[in-house]
């Protein structure tokens, strides 16, 4: 009788993955890089074992976004003060911060739990295209669509 096979943490090998933003739509870029991080991508993807790779996303400063959304989406953060709550619209803070507004959309499309909080942190983006990542030889990943 043939068993599922289920991967186990230290079998899992971490390839990374580089991302040019550059023209991309934020949604499709982001549900890819979270899947890329999650692992979902790889034939011995196991829900309860981390198996995701690394993803470096560059030129977060030329994300495009469609529609109305660049003046109608609002990021919150709040002070944890009375009135804190701070408001910042999509364009202000793509000029602010661009790096930000990918890591926002990739950590909403990951597990809310302990093992999503560490994969949150296999996301490297960068609002230009230097990165300090040359030295682990990122394949270029080509979106789909």
């Amino acid at each position: 009788m043939r068993t599922t096979y289920m991967a186990k943490p230290n079998e899992v090998e971490r390839k990374w993955y580089i991302i040019d933003a550059e023209g991309k739509t934020l949604g499709r870029l982001a549900s890819e890089a979270a899947s890329l991080i999650r692992g979902k991508h790889k034939p011995q993807f196991t829900p309860h074992v981390d198996t995701g790779d690394f993803v470096i996303v560059i030129n977060a400063e030329k994300i495009v976004l469609t529609g109305k959304k660049l003046t109608d989406k609002m990021y919150y953060r709040h002070s944890m003060y009375s009135g804190g709550l701070k408001v910042t619209p999509a364009n202000v803070m793509i000029d602010k911060k661009p790096d930000r507004v990918i890591e926002l959309a990739v950590h909403g499309m990951l597990p809310k739990t302990r093992q999503g909080n560490k994969m949150k942190l296999r996301l490297k983006a960068y609002a230009g295209s230097v990165h300090p990542h040359q030295a682990q030889n990122p394949e270029v990943y080509e979106l789909r669509g």
